[in-house]
């Protein structure tokens, strides 16, 4: 099972998979749901291996830690899900 930090450096670095839609499911503790957002709309420090940023509604960019991550879609299919007991499973 890829880890989740595995899968994102495949879609940045092996040009064929990443030439595609991807989108990010993570774990939104205040609404307690999953929200899916674009890739492109995701900030990945460099050197940062932990987390991402995101910018919110008011133009504030918020640190989401990786382990939040619940899914990944690529061109609208589900391709990556974290399971229940913190493990990563590829569909």
């Amino acid at each position: 099972m890829q880890p989740i930090d595995k899968l994102l450096s495949r879609i940045r670095w092996d040009k064929e998979f990443g030439n595609a839609a991807f989108e990010i499911g993570y774990y939104d503790r205040v609404a307690a749901l999953i929200v899916r957002r674009p890739l492109a709309d995701l900030l990945f420090e460099p050197g940062n291996k932990e987390s991402f940023l995101l910018m919110d509604e008011e133009g504030v960019y918020q640190r989401i830690p990786l382990h939040r991550v619940r899914e990944v879609y690529r061109n609208g299919e589900l391709i990556w899900q974290r399971a229940r007991d913190g493990e990563s499973m590829r569909l």
